[in-house]
Parts: structure tokens; C-alpha cells; sequence
């Protein structure tokens, strides 16, 4: 059984997202979704909203779960018995800041392999801040995150949400 985990910090998490849990849960027996307790960044949501925010997202998804951790990804990646670590590149900036991770990971956790799926296209522009940026001024995000997750932005920023129809 060949157990995987996909970790970040999904603040909050996108259809980009999404496109790569989906594609994994579909290659390994069981995926494990990380989100980073303590980014070196700000967050607008907090870890518990953040986790919330993705089981959610993927609830439709049996082999997946979602858990909150914290210290170095491949030590996780280890004391969850996890084979893999997964990532999902949009651009080749992605691709140079995942190569370098990955070649420490492999220095420190040497059982660890590393993932790497191309976002589909039509999710390679999509980013966390980009859509938090858009969403406080107003753009119309809602194709780009799921409706639960574009109704937590929209009460963040107070904007207001249209009536379903």
C-alpha cells in the first residue's frame, strides 16, 4: 500500500488545489493532506479554519484525509509512513523551489520520494494570494475556489455574497 501526503498551506485552498489531491488520491492507496501549522507567512485563516476549509474540499474523496502538522515536511512524511510527498507545479519558478526542497528532503529523509504533478492549465495562474488579493477588491473568484470556500473569503472581506438562485 503506497501512502502519500500532500502538504501546504492552503490558505485557503483553490480548485488548483484540488485538481492536484484529486489526480493523487488517484495514484496512491491512501493520501494524506498536510497543512502547515506554522508557514513563515501570514495567514488569514487559521490552521483549524484552514483544515476545515480542505476536508471539506475533499470529502467526495475516500482515501483522503487531512491533518494539521508542524517541523519539517519529510519528518512527517516519515512518522506517517508516508513513501511520497507530493507537489503540484503551476510554473517553472515552482519547479527550482521544489528542486531544491527536494534535494534536502533526500539528504534528510533518504526513504522519501517526491511527486511533482503539472497543475492542468486552466489552474496554473491560480495562487492563494492572487485570489485573496482579487477577492478584497472585489474580482468575481468563485470559479477559481469552491463555494464554501469562496463564501469564508467573501465573510473575511466582507463582501457581499449573491443570493443562490
Amino acid at each position: 500500500m503506497t501512502k502519500a501526503i500532500y502538504p501546504g498551506s492552503f490558505d485557503p485552498v483553490t480548485n488548483g488545489h484540488l485538481d492536484i489531491a484529486n489526480r493523487a488520491a488517484a495514484l496512491f492507496d491512501e493520501l494524506i493532506i498536510c497543512v502547515y501549522d506554522v508557514p513563515q507567512k501570514t495567514l488569514m485563516f487559521s490552521t483549524e479554519e484552514r483544515v476545515d476549509l480542505m476536508k471539506k474540499a475533499v470529502e467526495h474523496l475516500p482515501n483522503v484525509r487531512v491533518v494539521a502538522y508542524s517541523g519539517l515536511t519529510v519528518n512527517f512524511a516519515q512518522r506517517m509512513n508516508a513513501k511520497v510527498i507530493v507537489r503540484g507545479l503551476r510554473m517553472s519558478s515552482d519547479f527550482e523551489r521544489e528542486f531544491e526542497m527536494a534535494l534536502m528532503n533526500k539528504k534528510l529523509g533518504p526513504d522519501v520520494e517526491l511527486v511533482c504533478l503539472m497543475t492542468s492549465l486552466e489552474y496554473q495562474f491560480i495562487s492563494s494570494s492572487l485570489l485573496k488579493e482579487a477577492c478584497e477588491l472585489g474580482g468575481d473568484i468563485k470559479n477559481l475556489v469552491p463555494q464554501h470556500v469562496y463564501t469564508a473569503l467573501a465573510k473575511k472581506f466582507g463582501v457581499a455574497q449573491e443570493s443562490p438562485k
